[in-house]
C-alpha cells in the first residue's frame, strides 16, 4: 500500500498535509470501488463501453449520483472514459469482470459486506484485544457454514485468490518428484484442480469440513478433475491429517494464534511422507515489520474478525517449520508480491 507522498520532510520544507488527508479519507475510494463491484459495473462494461445514460438504466443508478460515481472511478484509475463512453481498464477488465476466470469480485463482495463495517469497530478492538462486536465468537466459522449464502460467498472469495496463487505454485515448484498432496482447508478444491491439470501425474486430497463436500463434488465436475482429487472430511485440529508427499496450508495459519499455528505445523510433520514438503502461504509480513503495509493492516483485519488470528513474518514461519522438524528450502513470492510461500522439506529416512 502506498500513498502519494510522505508527511515527513527530508529537505527542511514544511510537510504537506495532502498525504495525511488522502489517507484519512481513503475509505471514500475503497467504498466507491466496492460499490462498483456490488452493482456489477465492471461486469456490465465487460460487454462493451457504455455512456452514462445506458449505465444509469442498466445498473439502476440515480441521475444525481451516476456521473460523479463514474468519473470518480476514472480519477481513481479504475475506469477509462473517451467521448463520453466508459470502459474498463485492463486491470478492472481482468480482475473485476465476473465473466473472467481471474475475477476477484467474490473477495471484494465479502469485503464490502462484512469487513468494511467491521473496521468501524477498530478503536474498540484496539482497547479490548477482542474481535469487533458481532464477530467475537470462536464459532464464527460454524455460523458461516450454517448459512449457505454466507458459506458460498466466503468460498468464492477464497477462490478469487487461489485461482491466481495455484497457477504460480504449479509452475514455481518442481512437482516431478511427488505423487500425492493434501490441501488442508481446501474448500471446494480450486487449488488442487489447478495442480492436477498442470501435472496429471498428481493425485490430490482436500481436507475440510463436511459442509463443503457437495460444493467440492460440483466444482470437480466443472473442472473435470473428479478422478484426480478426492475429499476427506475432518477437523485439522482434532482429526489426523491425511498422509501425502506434500501438505499445503494456504490462508489457514493466519486465522489462529501463534501456538495454534505451531501446533498445526507439528501435526503436518507427522502426515508428510519422508522427503516430502510442507507449503505454507499467507500474506506474510517483512521481518522488520516496516514496509508491508498490506500485511500489517491484515493483522488488524484479523484482530477484528478472529479471536486470535494475525498475519506473521517469514521469520515466524521458519520458526514453526523448524520447530516441527522441517528444513526450509525455498521462499516464493506469489500474486504480485501480495502473498509469500515458504516451502520446507521433511528429512528423508
Amino acid at each position: 500500500m502506498t500513498t502519494s507522498g510522505s508527511p515527513r520532510s527530508t529537505t527542511g520544507a514544511a510537510p504537506s498535509a495532502r498525504p495525511v488527508i488522502e489517507l484519512g479519507t481513503a475509505f471514500w475510494a475503497a467504498r466507491t470501488l466496492l460499490s462498483a463491484v456490488e452493482i456489477g459495473l465492471f461486469t456490465e462494461l465487460g460487454r462493451g463501453p457504455a455512456d452514462e445514460e445506458r449505465l444509469r438504466a442498466r445498473l439502476r443508478l440515480h441521475p444525481r449520483a451516476a456521473r460523479d460515481f463514474l468519473d470518480a472511478l476514472v480519477a481513481l484509475g479504475m475506469l477509462e472514459r473517451e467521448d463520453g463512453r466508459y470502459r474498463n481498464t485492463p486491470a478492472t477488465g481482468r480482475f473485476l469482470d465476473e465473466g473472467r476466470e481471474t475475477y476477484l469480485g467474490g473477495w471484494m463482495r465479502q469485503a464490502g459486506k462484512h469487513l468494511f463495517g467491521a473496521w468501524g469497530g477498530l478503536t474498540e478492538s484496539l482497547r479490548t484485544g477482542k474481535p469487533y462486536i458481532g464477530w467475537d465468537s470462536q464459532d464464527y466459522f460454524e455460523r458461516l457454514y450454517e448459512d449457505p449464502e454466507e458459506r458460498d460467498g466466503f468460498i468464492a472469495a477464497m477462490d478469487a485468490w487461489t485461482t491466481h496463487i495455484a497457477g504460480e505454485l504449479a509452475t514455481g515448484l518442481d512437482w516431478g518428484a511427488y505423487r500425492t498432496f493434501v490441501d488442508v482447508g481446501g474448500a471446494r478444491g480450486n487449488l488442487p484442480a489447478t495442480l492436477v491439470r498442470a501435472h496429471p501425474h498428481l493425485r490430490g486430497t482436500v481436507f475440510d469440513r463436511p459442509e463443503v463436500a457437495g460444493l467440492f463434488d460440483a466444482h470437480m465436475r466443472r473442472k473435470g478433475t473428479g478422478g484426480q482429487v478426492r475429499f476427506n472430511v475432518g477437523d485439522f485440529f482434532t482429526d489426523p491429517l491425511p498422509s501425502a508427499d506434500v501438505l499445503v496450508f494456504g490462508h489457514i495459519l493466519h486465522d489462529w494464534d501463534d501456538g495454534q499455528r505451531a501446533a498445526l505445523v507439528e501435526r503436518a510433520y507427522g502426515a508428510v511422507n519422508p522427503g516430502g514438503l510442507v507449503v505454507i502461504y499467507d500474506r506474510m509480513i517483512d521481518d522488520e515489520r516496516r514496509t508491508n503495509a498490506v500485511g500489517l493492516l491484515g493483522c488488524l483485519n484479523l484482530l477484528l474478525v478472529t479471536p486470535g488470528g494475525s498475519e506473521y513474518t517469514m521469520a515466524d514461519c521458519r520458526r514453526y517449520v523448524s520447530g516441527a522438524g522441517f528444513v526450509p528450502v525455498a521462499q516464493l513470492p506469489l500474486f504480485d508480491g501480495l502473498e509469500t510461500a515458504l516451502v520446507a522439506r521433511k528429512p528423508a529416512l
